[in-house]
């Protein structure tokens, strides 16, 4: 009989050495309760927009989307083949907006029992003025969220 408190696991990445570390914790999670994972990463508007109105600058908004769009598809694809080695089943995401939000919204939609996500550990100014967004899911996510900390 399976007593998982953890059906659905969901893990955002954004390809960084970081992000590891919490790739690591959710594939565990995950084996742990014999639940199915999402990996998700989220591409932000503000990433790749461009103020100016030339011509030129749709065509360099389109090369950085697509940019982004792939590394997003190499974040997930390395969540893939850690959690293919533990015999566990991925499901990739991208998702484009606000990252927070999108985690948040894609968590409910979803029915995930358990978002993992790492932290820069930013503190002080430096957060204040980037935001955090572990910070965001975890005030405004009705899901339990594990955050895991780099070293």
């Amino acid at each position: 009989m399976n007593s998982s408190i953890f059906k659905k696991i969901m893990v955002a990445t954004d390809g960084s050495e970081l992000t590891k570390k919490a790739v690591d914790s959710a594939i565990e999670i995950t084996k742990l309760n014999e639940a199915k994972l999402y990996a998700v990463h989220v591409v932000a508007p503000g990433d790749f927009a461009i103020t100016q109105n030339e011509p030129r600058d749709a065509e360099w908004k389109k090369e950085i989307k697509e940019h982004l769009t792939t590394q997003g598809k190499e974040a997930t694809a390395y969540v893939e083949n850690v959690g293919k080695a533990a015999n566990i089943e991925v499901e990739s995401v991208i998702l484009e907006g606000n990252p927070a939000d999108e985690i948040v919204d894609f968590a409910e939609k979803n029915e995930i029992d358990l978002i993992v996500m790492g932290t820069l550990g930013k503190t002080g100014i430096k957060r204040f003025l980037l935001g955090s967004v572990a910070e965001n899911v975890v005030r405004h996510s009705k899901k339990a969220v594990l955050v895991v900390r780099r070293d």
